[in-house]
């Protein structure tokens, strides 16, 4: 009986001893480093809503995270058997390169998908919003995928070999990884109710995801501005603020002047003036869209809903998405007296109380202008 006792014991303490050895073995294998990429760049691994522990592992081997699904299946379960279980969440990773079976289970834990960054500038309209949101390919914030100045040089080339036709949209530098919104982008988007910035996207984030926080955003810069607003501002209403900002915005794209450029249609419309804003001439002829060309004179005369030569007061809506610069313009605009502005020729605007300093300085810009294309030097023009 002793000796049966004895080789129970026996075999117990070799069976504990195996299972020690495993264990250690398998800790091991969770904690070493992993396969290295090619290029020593992070591996993108898409995991999708619904997959399980089999699903995931196979789409880490496949992009080379892991060397091996079936051995990283069984370290899963032996932890939770032993009380670590992780829930792996859905997402798109980077993962490292060399990232151990540890890293790679702690990131699709935390669940921190990839973020890419939606820019939007400001003074688009609600048309040009929507094609930006549903053509563009958004950047990844992951300085790994940030191009060398060499390929951002090939871009450039390749950009300007395209027909003028297909340069319409701002020449922006590709990395190495983006991301195009899905979804359907609602019917219709009200001028002036979204507020353009940058906006942090995973994923499976939509166009109507995003103008929604746009939305938002725009409401809550409203609320937090209109309280602190200047009681010598004319306009009753936010729709006001954000209709006379949206014209400052397309006015002078100058953050520095803007607060100026609010103060003199302040000024004008306390005087009765009309505001004879070129930006309204183009709105009521485009609704939104770039004009492409000069504006002629009978387009000047005719009215409409939104042309300020040919209307007192505000147009009847935003001409276009103001930035958070023009509203907070217009809400608290500078001290001044101007009641004109004339382009200065560097890209900004030069003011004046009366009607004949406003003559000396269009012909100062006229003359300026006249200089630089005789030299084929182009005039910085302000924003139409």
């Amino acid at each position: 009986m002793g000796k049966l006792l004895i080789s129970l014991l026996g075999l117990l303490v070799l069976a504990m001893l195996a299972g020690l050895t495993g264990w250690l073995w398998l800790n091991a294998q969770f904690t070493a480093s992993g396969p290295s990429s090619a290029d020593g760049l992070p591996r993108r691994v898409v995991v999708e809503k619904g997959d399980g522990v089999q699903a995931i592992a196979l789409a880490l081997e496949n992009a080379g995270v892991i060397a091996d699904a079936s051995q990283f299946r069984l370290i899963l379960r032996a932890r939770e058997v032993l009380g670590d279980a992780r829930f792996l969440k859905a997402g798109e990773y980077l993962i490292d390169s060399g990232a151990s079976m540890q890293n790679v289970v702690d990131e699709l834990t935390a669940g921190a998908s990839v973020q890419y960054v939606v820019v939007i500038p400001e003074g688009l309209s609600s048309v040009q919003i929507l094609q930006l949101l549903g053509e563009e390919e958004w950047n990844t914030t992951e300085g790994a995928f940030r191009p060398t100045d060499a390929m951002i040089e090939a871009q450039r080339v390749a950009y300007n070999a395209l027909p003028e036709e297909q340069r319409q949209k701002p020449f922006r530098v590709r990395w190495g990884l983006t991301y195009r919104l899905t979804g359907e982008a609602p019917a219709e988007v009200p001028e002036g109710s979204l507020l353009p910035g940058d906006y942090a996207v995973s994923r499976g984030d939509t166009i109507a995801s995003v103008i929604a926080r746009m939305r938002d955003a725009q409401a809550a810069l409203l609320n937090e501005l209109w309280d602190m607003r200047s009681p010598d501002s004319p306009v009753k209403t936010r729709e006001e603020a954000v209709i006379l900002a949206s014209v400052v915005e397309k006015e002078s794209g100058n953050a520095d002047e803007q607060p100026t450029v609010a103060g003199l249609y302040l000024n004008r419309l306390k005087q009765g003036m009309r505001l004879q804003a070129d930006a309204t001439i183009v709105y009521g002829i485009t609704r939104g869209r770039p004009i492409g060309r000069e504006i002629l004179r009978s387009e000047i005369e005719t009215a409409n809903a939104w042309n300020t030569y040919a209307m007192d007061g505000l147009p009847r809506t935003p001409i276009c998405h103001p930035g958070r610069g023009a509203i907070a313009a217009v809400l608290n605009p500078a001290p001044t007296k101007a009641l004109f502005m004339m382009a200065d020729g560097s890209g900004g605007h030069s003011f004046a109380e009366t009607n004949a300093e406003h003559e000396r300085n269009r012909e100062a810009y006229w003359r300026l202008r006249r200089s630089n294309e005789a030299a084929g030097v182009d005039t910085p023009a302000v924003r139409q």
